[in-house]
């Protein structure tokens, strides 16, 4: 049975590193803008004095909700399965090196601020939201600052 589920990956191998890369950039893209979303939000309400509840507030929530459970999620539950996929696939991954283990750790982190912000929207749903535009905006280099490892490890594979 292990060797069927081996071969399977082998011989798919270029299908699920193209599907993996796909899945990368629809999250990436997703935790890119989501953020920026969070930075309109707060400075869009500030600025225009409007409260919560507001239909811009409403606008802006319904736009994060949207990113995230119809783009955000699915990609990133790709990404990780295909990803894993990939690591199961024989001859692949030399775990000796020290790149799989940086782009592991970078995943679980990028994976963690995807939680984050999931629950970040939540708080702007609930109008609890305590963080500044400015903030927010630091908030975006995350997903560079772990990308920028990520490919770095990938393609140098140090």
């Amino acid at each position: 049975m292990f060797e069927l589920v081996t071969d399977f990956l082998s011989d798919w191998y270029f299908w699920t590193k193209s599907l993996h890369v796909m899945s990368v950039l629809a999250w990436m893209a997703g935790l890119f803008y989501l953020p920026r979303l969070y930075v309109y939000h707060v400075e869009g309400l500030k600025k225009q004095g409007v409260v919560r509840g507001s239909e811009m507030d409403l606008l802006f929530q319904h736009q994060e909700r949207m990113l995230l459970k119809a783009i955000m999620n699915p990609a990133a539950i790709s990404t990780w399965f295909f990803g894993l996929c990939l690591v199961f696939t024989p001859g692949i991954i030399d775990w000796s090196m020290q790149w799989p283990w940086i782009k592991g750790a970078c995943v679980i982190a990028m994976t963690v601020f995807h939680m984050f912000l999931a629950r970040a929207r939540h708080k702007f749903v609930d109008g609890t939201n305590d963080l500044a535009g400015r903030q927010w905006r630091m908030m975006n280099e995350v997903p560079t600052l772990l990308m920028f490892l990520i490919v770095i490890a990938v393609i140098v594979k140090f």
